[in-house]
């Protein structure tokens, strides 16, 4: 390696999970830390983090703009609404993951009445939320697990 190259590496660090900055981009009932950002590392078009749901909460709609996102339940049963009025829902449970594409407005929401709900999230290139007044959210039955 030559020392150009040495000079602008990007330095290894460690984000201790006490320490862990809330995320700038927030919607109501899906509360985001930031793990790997640009507010607590040298990363660029990248955010990395965890998404926490309260006990039967389900969030807000919103899409993340440009952003491509790959989700992971790492606890708990999750659901996803989407499409016209929201009326789509995929359920999800710990170990699977999800991909939701750029502008896609949608709904997160936890299946448990007494668990709270956390995703692993990553995004690129960044942690783009784009919350949506006004929406016409259609009614439906939820699966709920318990």
């Amino acid at each position: 390696m030559t020392q150009e190259q040495q000079r602008t590496l990007k330095r290894l660090s460690v984000q201790r999970g006490a320490e862990l900055p809330t995320a700038p981009g927030q919607t109501k009932n899906a509360r985001r830390i930031s793990g790997v950002s640009k507010e607590n590392t040298e990363v660029t078009d990248l955010w990395f983090g965890k998404v926490y749901t309260g006990p039967a909460e389900a969030s807000d709609p919103h899409h993340h703009g440009e952003a491509e996102t790959g989700g992971y339940v790492l606890k708990g049963d999750a659901y996803i609404r989407f499409g016209e009025r929201y009326e789509e829902i995929l359920y999800m449970t710990e170990g699977d993951f999800v991909y939701v594409p750029p502008f896609v407005p949608h709904i997160e929401g936890n299946l448990s009445h007494t668990e709270e709900l956390i995703w692993m999230t990553t995004r690129n290139p960044d942690n783009i939320v784009v919350n949506l007044d006004d929406q016409d959210v259609a009614d439906i039955d939820i699966a709920y697990v318990d």
